[in-house]
């Protein structure tokens, strides 16, 4: 997550009014849980990438493709 996305998603909870910050407990909850669900959501993509490209243990269940592993772990954040 960059510096940009994170001062947009400031400004989509309403932290900045005016041309000024502004924190309250409302807006400062709708921030951070704009911000948590970015950066699960950002964790979540990064761990479905390693599992296309290095694959997942087999061993501990039926035999799966990469890529249902990978769906599987997106789906995650569906749920």
């Amino acid at each position: 997550m960059t510096q940009a996305d994170i001062i947009r998603m400031a400004r989509e909870a309403g932290l900045e009014r005016n041309g000024y910050w502004e924190f309250d407990m409302n807006r400062l909850e709708r921030f951070f849980h704009a911000a948590y669900a970015a950066g699960a959501a950002a964790e979540r993509e990064a761990c479905a990438r390693a599992v296309q490209l290095h694959g997942g243990d087999d061993r501990i269940g039926p035999p799966v493709t990469n890529e249902r592993h990978a769906a599987a772990i997106r789906a995650r954040g569906q749920a």
